[in-house]
């Protein structure tokens, strides 16, 4: 649009110009060589603009037979570009449709036409993946870490192919360089995060999720909660040794969570460890508000070493304030108060439990009182009969394996963040799922602690889920078990027993939990 503007106006220009002239005519007289010409002002004037022109087609003619090899060069080139770029996007489409022999093909045809390209480089290499061809893979990304441009596809493309043959050291320096060159790349800020946190690398993890965060690539809430993992991870680990910096490390991840139970745990140990009981005991109320839980309420109970039953029991009282509505509150009620040997303040507890609440540990509180206030061991064997048709208790879960204490990574896939507290499904009838048990390795004594091992997937009926606790022997089941607290019973992986009718579970034993 301007240029036209532009013409439009020159035009104008000339146009103005020659009006001038004609309005002022005038002769021009030439003597040269005793010749004279003579002719009008308009008549000189175009003469004059016809030999600008005609000198101006000749130059363009002249430049065009002199530059005419150039131009004939850079034609056969453009065909040959052209034809190596149509290669190019057919080997592409090739490689997308999963036909091997022609992307090899165009994959060579592009590279003898294009050269060292980026895009001849990626079409080598993916053709070298669909063919199964690692080491042909690998050459071509290799190839593209020599030029800035390219490095970024290059160092992702031999990440894949490191955890594609299982080399992790590999993969892990990959990622570390990708996310040097780059720290907003999502893939490898992500992959050096999880390997470092797979590798008990807390500092490192910590200061990758730092960068993590400033690029994006994780929300806000979502950093908070690894961080808080992180810290008390690195916490656990600086405890015995470092215990004023394990201290400091507790005290941040419960301000950034202060519902994460094994950060309020380890915060409130250290400072009772450190006298501060006080503001040991305002944490775990703060964690016991966010969300009451098991663990929380057995470090509140013994927030004080060596304090009497009876202040245990108080204590006790102060969570059911706290949480009036919760079943938790109850139990923990009934466990300070067992230990108190009051009965009846336990059996009250207990019974305010609602029938859907009611679980293996409230059947195991039940035998473990009725043994010790009446010694009835009839009553004590009914209720661990319940207790194993009894609903299961929330354990932790991670990978759908069940543990008896949290960690920062699954011990299965090494996910951080990977454990849960809640109720352990059963498998579908017929669905082969492989459970973590723990058995003798071959040619070891009986009393030599097992080894974890993975056993095929037990029977339908059976459940299907044991504790993976490595290098601790099952114990043997009692008689009649003494509880020492209501957060440590460990639900039991037997098959449901059928009934028997010599059980009275009818309403009549749920009235047995009411006072007399």
């Amino acid at each position: 649009m301007i240029r036209i503007l532009v013409f439009l106006a020159l035009l104008f220009a000339v146009a103005a110009g020659f009006a001038w002239l004609a309005d002022r005519p005038g002769d021009i007289a030439l003597v040269w060589q005793g010749y004279e010409v003579r002719t009008s002002l308009m008549v000189a004037a175009i003469s004059l603009a016809a030999l600008f022109v005609a000198l101006a087609v000749l130059a363009f003619l002249l430049t065009t037979i002199l530059r005419a090899p150039r131009i004939f060069g850079d034609w056969m080139s453009g065909r040959r570009r052209d034809r190596g770029f149509r290669a190019l996007s057919r080997g592409m489409v090739a490689v997308g449709s999963g036909d091997v022999k022609r992307a090899k093909r165009y994959s060579i045809e592009s590279r003898k036409i294009l050269g060292s390209e980026p895009m001849t480089l990626l079409l080598a290499a993916q053709s070298a993946q669909l063919s199964g061809d690692a080491p042909g893979a690998r050459a071509a990304f290799e190839a593209m870490l020599d030029e800035p441009e390219t490095k970024q596809l290059g160092l992702r493309g031999l990440f894949v192919e490191a955890e594609r043959a299982g080399e992790q050291e590999a993969a892990r320096h990959f990622a570390e360089e990708a996310h040097a060159t780059a720290p907003s790349l999502a893939w490898a800020g992500n992959a050096l995060f999880a390997y470092q946190a797979a590798d008990a690398d807390w500092r490192g993890a910590l200061l990758t999720l730092g960068s993590n965060l400033q690029a994006k690539l994780v929300s806000r809430s979502e950093a908070h909660r690894l961080r808080a993992v992180l810290l008390t991870a690195r916490g656990q680990s600086l405890e015995a040794s470092e215990p004023d910096e394990a201290r400091a490390l507790a005290l941040e991840a419960v301000k950034l969570a202060p519902g994460l139970v094994p950060a309020a745990r380890l915060a409130a140990r250290l400072l009772a460890r450190n006298g501060d009981f006080r503001r040991a005991s305002k944490i775990l109320e703060a964690a016991w508000r966010e969300a009451p839980h098991p663990e929380i309420a057995e470090a509140y109970l013994d927030v004080r070493p060596g304090d009497a039953a009876g202040d245990r029991l108080k204590r006790a009282e102060k969570l059911v304030t706290l949480r009036p509505n919760s079943a938790e509150s109850r139990y923990a009620l009934a466990r300070g108060a067992i230990d108190a040997r009051d009965y009846a303040a336990a059996r009250e507890a207990l019974a305010a439990i609602n029938e859907t609440e009611r679980t293996e540990r409230f059947c195991l509180l039940m035998a473990e009182m009725e043994e010790a206030s009446e010694g009835d061991r009839g009553r004590a064997r009914e209720w661990l009969s319940r207790a194993l048709r009894a609903p299961r208790d929330p354990v932790w879960m991670a990978d759908g394996y069940v543990f008896r204490a949290w960690a920062p990574v699954s011990p299965v896939s090494g996910r951080l963040d990977a454990f849960e507290w809640r109720v352990p499904t059963l498998a579908l009838e017929g669905e082969d799922r492989p459970v973590l048990d723990l058995v003798p390795p071959p040619g070891t004594a009986p009393d030599e602690p097992p080894l974890l091992e993975i056993e095929p997937a037990t029977p339908p009926t059976s459940r299907p889920f044991a504790k993976a606790e490595p290098a601790v022997s099952p114990a043997k089941p009692a008689p009649v078990p003494q509880v020492p607290a209501a957060s440590a019973q460990e639900p039991v992986a037997a098959p449901p027993l059928p009934d028997d009718p010599g059980i009275d579970d009818g309403p009549a034993a749920v009235d047995r939990l009411r006072l007399q």
